[in-house]
């Protein structure tokens, strides 16, 4: 039975900032962003699990740092000029997400997001809200609280 949907209903509009963990191109709704800079100095945290960096201090805050491409399961991060730290506000706590480099803001109409397969370039689907294709890629939207979970 074909159904006809009203495509003038509510089209939710996301800007999504984009960036590469590894080759892998990855994005989150802007809004979670509470900023990007450089790695700066850490303190090393002992028993911290492999992905966690260490702690820095961020004017007062408190950050940890966790290697996002060790969290997803890809290589580390390789130390270079264009890795960055995302910094994200999960339950009151900053974190920094540290990737490999930056890439465009992208806005993306959430409706035409599709949920993600279950593994995408070798990472777990768990750890994404669903996949947009842009003109020229496909962008893995990352789900920072499924990231951020105690249990790997």
């Amino acid at each position: 039975m074909a159904q006809t949907t009203d495509t003038k209903a509510e089209n939710r509009i996301v800007e999504l900032a984009t960036f590469f963990v590894g080759e892998a191109l990855c994005g989150m709704d802007i809004l979670k962003v509470q900023e990007i800079n450089k790695l700066m100095e850490r303190t090393w945290v002992p028993q911290a699990p492999e992905y966690v960096l260490g702690v820095l201090n961020l004017r007062g805050k408190i950050v940890t740092i966790i290697d996002l491409g060790k969290k997803l399961g890809l290589s580390a991060t390789q130390l270079s000029d264009a890795i960055r730290n995302i910094i994200v506000d999960s339950q009151d706590e900053y974190i920094g997400l540290l990737v490999d480099r930056i890439g465009d803001v992208v806005l993306a109409d959430w409706d035409k997001v599709e949920p993600p397969p279950s593994n995408i370039s070798g990472v777990q689907g768990k750890f994404f809200e669903g996949v947009y294709k842009t003109e020229n890629s496909l962008v893995g939207i990352l789900d920072v609280e499924e990231v951020l979970k105690e249990k790997d």
